[in-house]
């Protein structure tokens, strides 16, 4: 790995998503419309937006950074530019980790968006401090990405990448405890949830909005958060093709 060419594919990356409006506002402005929308709906309905609006605000920007990732490295390959980029000296861990430190400011500035919006105007009460809340959001929008990053290696078209949704994501979002809490899931599907890296994002906001001191009770769960998140990338540098055949 060569951090001058990490940073070079970085610049090159955040280049090119400064002139795809749509891609920045699917980036910075949905995950922030949902949760208005969110809490409009459970507006009259006493503590209910408290009660899960610390979780959703993890779970919409690893949704949409996981699809934008895993499309925009696809597109690299279907139209040759990856290609060109590696009989140059680039290697595959540059790239990955290049892209992964574009997105990543992304996410940073996707989950303050997102954070600042829920705990301010849309008045989100939670006992735990509001950056160890702003810290969790973060790592799950980087979870999201990394798994969009590894993911794309296994799609050959854009059609493809975003079949991925359903197959990959959905899962994890009806077994991460958010509907029904874990430990009441029948036993195969718990043991399920415990190898799925969403469970333990949606942990992990769970016990900062519900706990004053989260410190002894998440920790565990946002480090399983991080493992997966470097896997993905190292993983996803690994397993990283060329061209789509």
């Amino acid at each position: 790995m060569t951090p001058r060419i990490t940073l070079a594919t970085a610049l090159r990356v955040l280049t090119q998503l400064r002139h795809d409006h749509r891609t920045l506002a699917l980036l910075l402005v949905v995950p922030c419309v949902l949760l208005t929308l969110l809490r409009w709906m459970y507006d009259d309905r006493g503590p209910v937006f408290d009660s899960i609006g610390a979780p959703l605000l993890g779970l919409f920007p690893f949704v949409v950074m996981f699809l934008v990732t895993s499309i925009a490295t696809l597109r690299e390959r279907t139209t040759g530019t990856l290609e060109r980029l590696l009989t140059m000296p680039l290697g595959k861990l540059d790239l990955l980790l290049g892209y992964g430190l574009a997105f990543g400011l992304l996410a940073v500035v996707q989950a303050t968006l997102a954070a600042a919006l829920v705990l301010g105007p849309l008045d989100l009460d939670i006992a735990g401090p509001h950056w160890v809340l702003l810290l969790v959001a973060v790592l799950d929008a980087l979870l999201g990405m990394a798994l969009g990053l590894f993911l794309s290696a296994f799609a050959s078209t854009e059609f493809q990448a975003v079949q991925f949704m359903p197959a990959v994501v959905l899962p994890q979002l009806l077994l991460c405890g958010l509907f029904v809490p874990r430990e009441e899931l029948p036993r195969a599907l718990e043991v399920l949830s415990d190898v799925l890296p969403l469970s333990y994002a949606v942990e992990a906001m769970t016990e900062v909005s519900a706990v004053a001191d989260p410190f002894p009770g998440f920790l565990g769960p946002l480090g399983v958060v991080g493992g997966f998140t470097v896997a993905a990338l190292v993983l996803g540098a690994a397993t990283l093709r060329r061209r789509t055949a």
